[in-house]
């Protein structure tokens, strides 16, 4: 029997030929690759008590790249054999415009592992996860006489990826990736309050699907409708903001990770640029992007280069110390690649991207932040947000957040949105926990149209002086 994640064999192409004509295509370029991946998913959907929707899918197919300075020539094909790589290598060889260049060093090799190459997508059973999802459904139903809606869903990936360069160099890589979801509706009268919650990571369903742990998704996303539904209207004004840990480092990621890729750097497009060396953020803040975390969604053993991943200080303690770079954009920049290239499949060109982006956590105790609050929001849970990269500016929704009256967490209120600056906003932070939590893994990064598994991280949070949009007068 085949071996199911040899790509090149499964096909039947000889490595040496893909080789052969992968160096004549790349021929005085500064560096390039063929990235193959083959592609299983499967998604499940269930709705208002009955099975709204069922998929799968797979995919294959090779992406051939040639880069020569800030040049990149790239063509994809979901054929995979020697007469497309033909075509491609035809395709990408216009890049290197007659010019010849140094040929970059191969990644270092890993034997690092950080998740199993086990296939989510047969375990359980298709008839048994659409049982799953009904008894999350009835669950959810019979928790409150207040539930209107119930939404569930299961979503799994197993990729098989491989890269071959040139000079010889081969890696393999089999990534898994698991979801639940649940979404509940809750409603007294007119109104009607959602919340949700879900989990997952680079690894099988068996610890999610779990009663324990499904119920106590079901559990949390009813408890965030049933807040929402009491919320009254937040209120509008300056306030000392206290950040819950976990997820609400997705506001992190968006308005402050961005900034610190090293291509936006490069082209001076980020609010961060020029400023390597110097304190960007209030002392005791440090900021990492990690990619080695076991099963994390955010994870990758080597990234979509082939370059291993690594933890890259990105600020520490206060100051600007690294940026996250892919291959292209460090070389560019004199540097060594930190294992962010990453693509959202072989039919897109690697960018640099982040993995799992978290703050370090600090030495206050959560309850000390809260309490020295006279007057403040604690927000806890966020939705979407709108940032400007080159600015750094940000609109983030609260989809939970309370009032903080004289260092006691009072009502929840609905409709408040964060509103500040990335760099500013890191000169704010006034306390921060000892808390530190990653997010429980539901996060998508989306960057030059591709989306990416990421995930984020922080401990408890205390900023001075945010601006904060709602629809009630400051009282």
């Amino acid at each position: 029997m085949s071996d199911p994640t040899d790509l090149l064999g499964q096909y039947g192409l000889d490595p040496e030929v893909a080789r052969r004509i992968t160096a004549g295509a790349l021929d005085g370029a500064d560096d390039g690759e063929l990235y193959l991946e083959y592609v299983q998913s499967e998604s499940l959907s269930f709705d208002n008590g009955r099975l709204k929707g069922a998929s799968f899918n797979t995919s294959q197919g090779f992406g051939l790249r040639a880069v020569t300075g800030e040049l990149s020539g790239f063509a994809h094909s979901g054929e995979i054999s020697e007469a497309a790589l033909k075509r491609a290598a035809d395709a990408v060889g216009a890049v290197r415009g007659g010019r010849s260049g140094t040929w970059a060093a191969p990644p270092a090799k890993t034997n690092t592992r950080l998740y199993s190459d086990a296939n989510p997508i047969g375990e359980p059973s298709f008839d048994e996860k659409v049982r799953l999802l009904a008894e999350i459904d009835a669950y959810a139903r019979a928790s409150d006489p207040r539930v209107r809606q119930v939404s569930a869903s299961l979503a799994a990936s197993w990729s098989v990826v491989e890269i071959l360069r040139p000079d010889g160099y081969r890696v393999r890589d089999v990534r898994p990736l698991v979801r639940l979801n649940v979404s509940v509706v809750t409603g007294e009268g007119d109104r009607q309050e959602a919340g949700s919650h879900g989990f997952g990571g680079r690894e099988g369903f068996a610890r999610f699907v779990s009663p324990d742990r499904w119920r106590s998704a079901v559990d949390e996303a009813l408890r965030q409708s049933l807040v929402n539904l009491d919320a009254v209207a937040a209120p509008a004004g300056t306030f000392d903001v206290v950040l819950g840990p976990g997820w609400p480092a997705v506001l992190l990621h968006e308005a402050i990770g961005h900034g610190l890729e090293g291509d936006f750097n490069r082209k001076k497009t980020s609010a961060f640029a020029g400023l390597m060396g110097s304190r960007v953020a209030a002392p005791g803040v440090t900021i990492v992007d990690d990619g080695t975390l076991p099963d994390l969604r955010g994870s990758l053993s080597f990234d979509d280069e082939g370059t291993p991943t690594q933890c890259t200080t990105l600020i520490e303690d206060g100051i600007l110390v690294g940026y996250m770079q892919d291959r292209q954009n460090a070389r560019l920049m004199g540097v060594a690649p930190t294992g962010n290239g990453r693509r959202q499949s072989y039919a897109h060109a690697p960018q640099v991207r982040m993995t799992n982006t978290y703050m370090k956590a600090g030495t206050m105790d959560p309850a000390e932040i809260l309490a020295s609050v006279k007057d403040g929001i604690y927000a806890v849970n966020f939705g979407g947000g709108q940032v400007d990269i080159t600015s750094g500016k940000f609109v983030f929704e609260c989809t939970e957040a309370y009032r903080i009256e004289n260092g006691r967490i009072g009502p929840a209120v609905k409709g408040a949105m964060l509103i500040g600056n990335g760099a500013d906003a890191l000169t704010r932070v006034k306390m921060i926990g000892d808390d530190l939590r990653l997010d429980p893994g539901v996060g998508t990064c989306g960057k030059g149209g591709q989306g990416v598994p990421v995930g984020v991280g922080q401990p408890t949070l205390r900023l001075d002086g945010l601006t904060v949009g709602g629809t009630e007068a400051r009282r």
